[in-house]
């Protein structure tokens, strides 16, 4: 894997995004609850700190759970919840260990089918759906794993020249849209709770007034 991406927007930290794997799905990983420039340009920092040029799943999935965690949670921090987030790195790089020999690549290489490719994502620790279909979507549009049906499996975040999630990030101009479509997404769904929750509220009280009406 060898490839120009824009995730971190941050020259060193895309640079190990495009050619290291495991970068990338421990950037895919951290992407949740903080701005996805800051989840990307966090293999980098890990890295530094680690004194290496690259993350290795062997290394960090042997690492004391508390020095890790503390490494993670040094100024500036990786993550806004680094010791949570230091423990779901440590459990994909084992699983990568456990499944793969330590190699992250191993889970798209030679895969020629989307759905297959997208169920081994689904597998890996802190991977739901959702994240793994970014994450297909991701290799996809700009890293160049392109199986079979791969836009099909990533669902509506596959589709081109769309601006859903990181995938669709190649420069400071995409990445604005991409937050502009997440804010109009949250925004709509805080609607459609208030929506449920004043319906509710008025179906409450109609019953109560029906039952207060009762003799």
């Amino acid at each position: 894997m060898d490839v120009t991406v824009h995730l971190a927007q941050d020259p060193e930290a895309d640079a190990l995004l495009g050619r290291s794997p495991l970068a990338a799905l421990v950037g895919m990983l951290l992407d949740q609850q903080i701005p996805m420039e800051w989840a990307f340009k966090g293999p980098r920092t890990i890295a530094d700190r680690l004194g290496a040029d690259d993350l290795d799943a062997h290394e960090i999935a042997a690492r004391d759970p508390e020095s890790f965690a503390a490494l993670l949670s040094d100024k500036p921090a990786v993550h806004r919840y680094p010791g949570s987030m230091a423990k779901r790195i440590q459990q994909l790089c084992q699983y990568l260990v456990d499944h793969y020999d330590g190699d992250a690549e191993g889970v798209w290489r030679g895969v020629d089918d989307g759905h297959e490719l997208l169920r081994r994502l689904e597998e890996l620790p802190g991977f739901g759906k959702q994240k793994a279909q970014i994450f297909l979507a991701l290799l996809g549009k700009q890293l160049g794993v392109t199986p079979r049906g791969w836009r099909e499996a990533a669902g509506s975040y596959g589709e081109p020249r769309s601006h859903r999630s990181v995938a669709d990030i190649t420069g400071p101009e995409s990445l604005a849209k991409v937050r502009a479509f997440k804010q109009e997404m949250k925004a709509a769904a805080k609607t459609a709770k208030a929506t449920k929750t004043a319906k509710a509220t008025t179906a409450t009280t109609a019953k109560t007034a029906k039952t207060a009406k009762k003799p």
